[in-house]
């Protein structure tokens, strides 16, 4: 299953957020813009992969971000959520794939906000599966998840 970058077509704003959530395995991804990095946006991310996935389930490697741990936050039946130590970004797959879509972002400069979420958007486009599974399947992060899945 495979989902791409899904811009929020609010008008202007002065920043964005892009939620994701990858498939180290397999190289499926899920990625939404949002306005603002907070609970109602994460809980409306968390909505929205849970109807992408349909009847499967997924283990949701997360940091203890406030609005990820908050307790409002209703988690759906088929996104179990693994919290990784604090502080500790590198255990988590996706932070492989944000540093690997960054490089091609590296020094330049965008006359708008405008103009960096249409270069970001041709980055998303041009993502493969393969790509995010090169990014992201880390021998230790897989043993970790494949350890998660068992217990």
């Amino acid at each position: 299953m495979f989902y791409n970058f899904r811009p929020n077509n609010t008008g202007d704003c002065y920043n964005f957020w892009i939620y994701g959530a990858i498939e180290p395995l397999t190289g499926d991804h899920f990625l939404y813009e949002y306005p603002k990095l907070n609970g109602e946006c994460f809980q409306q991310f968390l909505d929205w992969l849970s109807v992408q996935l349909g009847s499967d389930y997924a283990i949701l490697q997360i940091d203890q971000a406030p609005a990820h741990t908050s307790s409002k936050i209703r988690w759906p039946e088929n996104i179990i959520p693994l919290f990784q130590p604090s502080s500790a970004p590198e255990l988590n797959p996706i932070e492989r794939l944000w540093q690997f879509l960054k490089k091609p972002l590296k020094n330049q400069l965008f006359s708008s906000l405008h103009a960096l979420r249409d270069r970001i958007q041709e980055l998303f486009d041009q993502l493969t599966f393969e790509q995010v599974i090169s990014a992201s399947s880390y021998n230790f992060i897989l043993e970790a998840l494949f350890y998660a899945a068992s217990h």
